[in-house]
């Protein structure tokens, strides 16, 4: 067995945890919205066509803020084409996912759904192939009260109060060449600077989200992000990190180091945008909004699932409905504690997406809702991860990998809240065939009650829940610790994701 020595140390956080940093993302895109968390005909359908099972999943999830309607899919969106009367609404082409989009579901709608799971709405706005007017109209039409043209059409359309909406997105990915209006980062800076500009002088409130590099093996990564805030700077509040990751050619090593890519990735972003603000002189700080990140086998859609053809374009088609597996899950929660560690810039996350499409709920038409193995460590650290997230010195054996090179066996971060007395470790074994013992000196929770440990691991790495088995996988209690004092022993298997709770004293 290996063994790890960790120390939590509470006297220097890493920063605040925003629930933010605990988003979603939903996107019209495959059986996301339909026969997703919409299905009229279904037996749980409520009054509105809203799949209750769908609904009871999301809450428990714990997600806070959505990003909606996309993605590629916003590139191509005219949002006026998803308000007014159901029946009058136009079925459109659907060009990001060679699809039709009937916008049944649009604005009134999806802010319904989202009352019904207790999230709130983060907007994304078309600046592939529209611009700064359409933006505007559409900032009107959800945030102005009354009294204009389209904040009046809004009420005629049934909502009398406005939307409220506080975050939003400045395009998608607009550095991908697959991208409807791709430009270059001078041209799209300097699109979306006009469009902040103009977007706060309606809204100086509204927080403004600037499209980063799509991923960081992105040929333009690094000068993108300087010339886009070059433009940007003074009129934003956050960039944009997208990534996804998967296991090729079966180099399951590499695979679950990437978190390594993805510290990386957040390191390399925040010391751009502080030399953007440095060149400026400006007191101003830039943070991060990860609006997209998962695991995704993007393979598979590109050589199975990629629809093609001029007479080819179904309505709701399966797509990228990916079954995670136990590794899968547990590279998921080595992300969510490479989020945690950076939470003192990385302010907003966005898990790309919730049903159906590379998501943790699965649905069938007319059947069940299930959680996959990666709903898990999202669930406990969204209910867990409260107050402020701490640094843990870990002196970790090394494994090697072929895309990261030497990284440590174990990774951890832990998190504390002050005001409920609470308090979490979390933890990931990259190992893919050894036990790790973690020895742990938790002085910095001496006064707390250790709960309990779960562990998500299982003898088959493969294992995947399904429809017929929607709980093969899920995490288990380890009774496999030890506590003398402040000194925490615990045994974690290889391929793991391990959370400890803490709280007060039942005495106190």
């Amino acid at each position: 067995m290996l063994t790890a020595r960790l120390a939590l140390n509470s006297s220097t956080p890493i920063g605040g945890i925003s629930r933010d940093l605990f988003g979603g993302f939903v996107e019209h895109l495959g059986r996301h919205i339909y026969t997703g968390i919409f299905e009229p005909t279904h037996p749980l359908a409520d009054e509105d066509g809203f799949r209750t099972d769908v609904i009871e999943l999301v809450k428990e999830l714990g997600v806070s803020t959505i990003r909606y309607p996309g993605g590629n899919f916003v590139s191509g969106f005219r949002w006026e084409d998803s308000v007014g009367p159901i029946e009058k609404r136009p079925t459109r082409l659907d060009l990001a996912w060679h699809s039709k989009e009937p916008n049944r579901i649009g604005l009134h709608e999806f802010s319904q759904w989202l009352e019904r799971v207790d999230s709130d709405l983060m907007l994304a706005v078309n600046l592939g192939t529209r611009g700064t007017a359409e933006a505007l109209d559409l900032l009107e039409y959800a945030n102005i009260r009354s009294g204009t043209e389209w904040s009046d059409a809004r009420i005629r359309n049934g909502r009398s109060e406005p939307f409220g909406v506080r975050m939003w997105c400045l395009g998608n990915e607009m550095d991908g060449p697959w991208q409807i209006g791709h430009r270059s980062a001078e041209e799209y800076g300097r699109l979306a600077a006009r469009t902040a500009h103009a977007m706060k002088l309606i809204d100086p409130d509204i927080r403004l989200v600037v499209c980063g590099s799509s991923s960081a093996s992105m040929p333009t990564f690094g000068t993108w992000e300087r010339t886009v805030l070059e433009h940007t700077y003074d009129l934003v509040d956050f960039i944009s990190c997208h990534a996804y990751y998967e296991e090729i050619d079966g180099d399951r090593a590499s695979f679950l180091a990437s978190s390594v890519n993805m510290d990386h990735f957040i390191e390399t972003v925040i010391a751009t945008a502080d030399h953007v603000g440095a060149a400026k002189k400006s007191s101003k700080r830039i943070d991060i909004s990860f609006d997209e990140w998962n695991i995704w086998y993007n393979t598979r859609f590109e050589q199975v699932d990629k629809i093609e053809g001029i007479s080819n374009w179904p309505i709701a088609p399966r797509l990228l409905e990916d079954v995670y597996t136990v590794t899968d899950a547990v590279v998921f929660g080595s992300l969510i504690i490479s989020l945690l560690k950076h939470a003192d810039r990385v302010r907003s996350a966005s898990l790309a997406q919730l049903v159906n499409v590379i998501a943790p709920i699965m649905t069938e038409p007319g059947g069940p809702a299930w959680r996959q193995t990666t709903f898990h460590p999202f669930a406990l650290a969204s209910a867990l991860a409260r107050g402020e997230a701490l640094p843990v010195t870990i002196d970790s054996p090394k494994m090697t990998t072929a895309l990261h090179g030497s990284v440590p066996v174990l990774d951890a971060v832990a998190t504390h809240d002050s005001d409920s007395g609470t308090a979490a470790l979390f933890l990931v074994n990259r190992s893919p065939d050894e036990k790790i013992e973690a020895r742990i000196d938790i002085s910095s929770f001496a006064e707390l009650e250790l709960l309990e440990v779960l562990t998500l691991s299982d003898p088959d790495p493969d294992a995947t829940n399904t429809m017929n088995d929607p709980d093969r996988v899920r995490p288990h209690r380890n009774s496999a610790w030890k506590r003398q004092g402040c000194d925490l022993t615990l045994s974690l298997p290889p391929i793991s994701w391990t959370c400890v709770k803490f709280a007060k004293s039942r005495g106190e």
